[in-house]
């Protein structure tokens, strides 16, 4: 693909030109001026692979490469793979521009308002009209047929309690940073237009799945929550985890309620080409019973371990790359949790094609052939020699419109 010189200068220096929305008088954190001068050279460097369409990654190479994205948002919804490649979101519904970050009212939500747009009965497509942090005062819970695209804008669900998916099926979220999200409950919330309720307290997820269904996440950044930055529970299935950047955490991804909830066997989630990065601890997943296909991600971090479960979960780890930390005993990628060795052998966890580095093993146990892989391999892996490409711009992208995202 040609582009010219200019057009070159001009994509180059909107890096240099962007205002934070996070401004104040007041002395900023000298390590939080770090973060973020370290943060915004690799989004730089990332930015710079969407010169050119042909990642290899199949999600991006769908949408990425149309200059016009922004007048085709809802083409999003062709894009999934894996098991919640059938979500199509708000993909039937009118196209809702958030305005209003500021006012959110957990009982009686004024339009212009996230929570106004998803909890209502229609399907909807919902964007944002410029940059914004909302801070929430309760969960977010959305009703079915919804997408949340922040392409376009640099939206942070931040300081607050953040999204729940309880009991609704067909949502896409889509370019949105979610952090430091806090406990919410004991209140009073609206879950549709002519339905709200008392919430105990919650646990205070970046995104919390609870019986939910046809579920996408893709390309958000996510950090430092108080519980799981993504856990999904309670029968909850066919759902995609992709694209995502997480980093500072400890419990990152909880997939499976408990070992005596057998309802969960039926769960089957793809986690595909996302960046573990940095200060993350543990659980990228930790699994039960279901089943769960790890494909094309990239681990650059994790303290204790990377991929565990318990309750025979069928873990499927195909062309991921894991480097190891230097930590002395962090170089095993897997840990089966809680039962004996006598029990856990019989558990299928497969490593396939999968890149180990500094150190990194993984632990295999089950039968290699076993028919749970075949039965449920939700994509097709590429080589782990690929992961740079595949993987090069994760969590929320610095979309222009007229321009290649």
């Amino acid at each position: 693909m040609a582009i010219s010189f200019l057009s070159l200068l001009l994509f180059l220096s909107s890096f240099l030109l962007i205002p934070s929305i996070f401004a104040s008088s007041s002395l900023q954190d000298p390590q939080y001026v770090v973060d973020q001068v370290d943060r915004s050279i690799n989004v730089s460097r990332r930015n710079l692979g969407y010169l050119s369409c042909g990642t290899g990654n199949p999600i991006d190479d769908c949408w990425r490469c149309d200059p016009n994205w922004a007048k085709h948002r809802q083409r999003l919804a062709h894009c999934a793979i894996g098991f919640g490649k059938n979500a199509i979101g708000g993909r039937e519904g009118k196209i809702y521009v958030v305005t209003d970050p500021g006012n959110d009212d957990a009982v009686n939500p004024k339009p212009g308002t996230l929570r106004y747009a998803v909890i209502r009965n229609e399907p909807l497509w919902i964007i944002f009209a410029r940059d914004m942090v909302i801070r929430l005062k309760q969960e977010l819970i959305m009703n079915s047929f919804k997408t949340i695209d922040g392409r376009g804008a640099n939206v942070h669900i931040a300081g607050g309690p953040c999204i729940t998916i309880q009991y609704v099926t067909n949502i896409i979220i889509h370019g949105i940073h979610i952090h430091d999200c806090k406990q919410g409950g004991n209140a009073m919330v609206r879950s549709s237009p002519t339905h709200y309720g008392w919430r105990t307290i919650s646990d205070g997820d970046g995104v919390s799945i609870f019986g939910g269904s046809h579920i996408w996440v893709d390309h958000c950044s996510l950090s430092n929550c108080k519980d799981g930055l993504i856990d999904a529970i309670m029968g909850s299935t066919a759902i995609t985890i992709s694209n995502n950047y997480m980093t500072q955490h400890d419990k990152v991804m909880l997939l499976g309620h408990s070992d005596s909830y057998v309802k969960d066997k039926n769960m089957q989630v793809t986690i595909a080409f996302n960046h573990f990065g940095e200060g993350l601890v543990q659980r990228m997943p930790r699994c039960r019973h279901g089943y769960f296909h790890v494909v094309n991600n990239d681990y650059t971090h994790w303290k204790m371990y990377a991929i565990g479960g318990s309750a025979n979960p069928t873990i499927n780890s195909q062309g991921n790359r894991f480097l190891a930390p230097n930590y002395r005993f962090s170089k095993q990628v897997t840990k089966h949790e809680i039962s004996p060795e006598r029990e856990w052998k019989k558990w299928n966890w497969r490593s396939d094609g999968d890149l180990m580095l500094n150190g990194a093993y993984f632990v295999q146990s089950g039968a290699k052939a076993s028919s749970n892989y075949a039965r449920a391999s939700s994509l097709s892996a590429k080589s782990s020699s690929l992961i740079s490409s595949i993987v090069s711009s994760p969590g929320a992208l610095n979309c222009r419109r007229s321009y290649h995202c």
